[in-house]
């Protein structure tokens, strides 16, 4: 497994995303997931999940602290009077007293950027989270985030290789900010791209395999890829013996030039 140090803290660059994973199923997926290997688990308040990873956690039987939990705080708690207690209740809901990281899932259409990012702060001080950060921010955006003096430990955007964000990586990386990449197989679209198919027929693997090889060969990139079936769950994770040649990380990364988004922007958010 890869391992990234961010703000001192080494997290697996390959982890489970949870959206739609809900009820029974998702405590079965995520104990499954956890015996397989994952120790790096993603929720939000918007995923009605977080009991579930919680649970997930405990029916493991390991320690807490072999885990790197992260939540993230919808739109509608942004705002001051809801901010904190949103949190409170994400970790009543885990059963946690803290989780790993802390995220604002997307910038509110209207309340100032300053405002929630105030709450941000005051929930890394309280003690709910360790580290803090954000997801889908633009780099002005991250640029005002940085300049309140918030440390940014992620910022988790839709990312695949059909997908041009290379300034905003570029942006990132020269800032040692780390990109976690939601929907890095592109909801499908990506695996099925003829070029894939041809790499993951020339070097032996599932078209999955190859793009996330791709994003754990581009430094400072994390991914957080979602399966409900337990042979996809063991191959996601399984990227970490081989190599993609130079030549053919190029020829995906080429594959960025069709701007393809997948995910459509919350109500008031702006991607340039």
């Amino acid at each position: 497994m890869k391992h990234l140090s961010i703000q001192g803290e080494s997290v697996p660059a390959l982890g489970l995303g949870t959206y739609r994973l809900t009820g029974r199923e998702a405590v079965k997926t995520i104990a499954k997931a956890i015996e397989l290997g994952y120790r790096h688990l993603d929720t939000a308040q918007f995923y009605h999940n977080e009991a579930e990873v919680g649970e997930g956690v405990r029916v493991s039987g390991l320690p807490r602290e072999d885990f790197f939990i992260t939540t993230k705080v919808w739109p509608d708690n942004l705002h001051a009077s809801r901010f904190l207690p949103s949190v409170e209740e994400s970790l009543r809901l885990l059963k946690m007293e803290r989780v790993d990281l802390l995220l604002i899932h997307w910038p509110h259409a209207t309340l100032p950027l300053e405002h929630y990012l105030e709450q941000l702060m005051q929930a890394r001080e309280k003690g709910y989270a360790r580290f803090v950060g954000v997801s889908n921010f633009n780099i002005g955006q991250l640029e005002r985030s940085l300049e309140f003096g918030v440390p940014v430990f992620t910022n988790q955007v839709e990312f695949h290789p059909l997908l041009d964000q290379r300034k905003l990586l570029s942006w990132m990386q020269e800032r040692r900010i780390a990109l976690t990449a939601y929907c890095p197989l592109g909801q499908g679209q990506a695996v099925r791209h003829p070029r894939v198919v041809e790499l993951a027929r020339r070097y032996q693997k599932t078209p999955a395999q190859i793009i996330l090889r791709w994003m754990m060969q581009l430094d400072g990139v994390m991914a957080i890829p979602k399966s409900a079936d337990p042979q996809r769950l063991a191959e996601n994770l399984a990227v970490f013996d081989f190599e993609l040649a130079q030549a053919d990380m190029d020829r995906l990364s080429a594959l960025q030039a069709e701007n393809r988004r997948m995910v459509p922007a919350f109500a008031g958010s702006r991607w340039d």
